[in-house]
This record gives structure tokens, sequence and C-alpha cells, in this order.
């Protein structure tokens, strides 16, 4: 079982944007990060974002270039200051490829509580459209496969 928890591409600030959707900027950066992904030919049965317009055009843009059963779907409690157990409870009981696309600081103690099975202190530095790959082990634990982000990524 595998899980994507990837972090939004930048958003407009709510001055410019109420609804706080990707900046041209945003959309580059995970665009860049999709480039990246699809060749590795990623298969989810579903992808879950935080209803929040970042957060959904990020889940679209990726879910672009891999197969996807289920659709891209907004999910209750991906919300930034959301519990994260919850979500861990039901990614756990699904046992199936799951990508989620939320914000700060929920994915960064998410990935915490699954690698570590403590809240405290981020692993991953969960910057903008940020993608992190974790699998279950057969002991029932999580490993982190890899982690990508645009700035690492070659290309404008």
């Amino acid at each position: 079982m595998k899980l994507y928890i990837v972090r939004h591409g930048q958003a407009a600030s709510s001055n410019v944007d109420p609804q706080r959707g990707l900046t041209q900027a945003g959309r580059a950066e995970v665009e860049k990060v999709a480039g990246f992904l699809k060749p590795l030919n990623i298969s989810v049965d579903c992808v879950w974002h935080s209803g929040k317009a970042r957060a959904e055009q990020t889940a679209e843009i990726l879910a672009e270039g891999m197969t996807v059963k289920e659709g891209v779907t907004a999910h209750a409690g991906l919300a930034p200051n959301d519990h994260v157990g919850p979500i861990r409870d039901e990614i756990e009981s699904a046992g199936q490829d799951i990508m989620i696309v939320s914000h700060l600081p929920f994915v960064g103690i998410l990935t915490s509580l699954l690698l570590t099975g403590t809240q405290s202190g981020w692993l991953i530095n969960f910057k903008e459209a940020t993608t992190a790959c974790l699998e279950k082990q057969s002991n029932n634990t999580w490993q982190e496969q890899w982690v990508i982000g645009p700035g690492i990524l070659k290309g404008d």
C-alpha cells in the first residue's frame, strides 16, 4: 500500500483571490512535479484533497499524469488544522493506494505520525508542491520511499 502526501502549490493571497487558488507560479511548480511523476506510471485508487481551491487545483493537475481509479474528490478531515488521527485510521482501514493533497501543518504532522508514531518533529520539509511517497511495510510500519519538490527539479 502506497500513500502520496502532497502540499498544495503556491496560492494567491486572500487580498488578491479570496478563494486562494494557485498562482501562475504555483501552477508551474505543480506541473513541474507532475512532469516528474508521470513517467513513474503511478496508479492510485483515489486522490483526496481538502476542498480548498489550491488543494483541489493541485490534485487535478497531478491526477492528469496518473491512473486514478476512483477519481479526485474533496475529503473531510484534510483542512490545515484538522486532527490527523482520523485520517490515519481511514488510510489504514482503506488498504488502498491513496494520494492526499492538503496543507501545512497537516501534511507534516500526518507524515510524522505515520513514520514515527508521534505527531512531533516534522521529518520532511513540505515546501509548496512537495510530494512524499510512503509505503506500508509487511510489519505494518510506514517507510519513506522518496520525496520530490519543484526546487530540486530542473527546468523553469
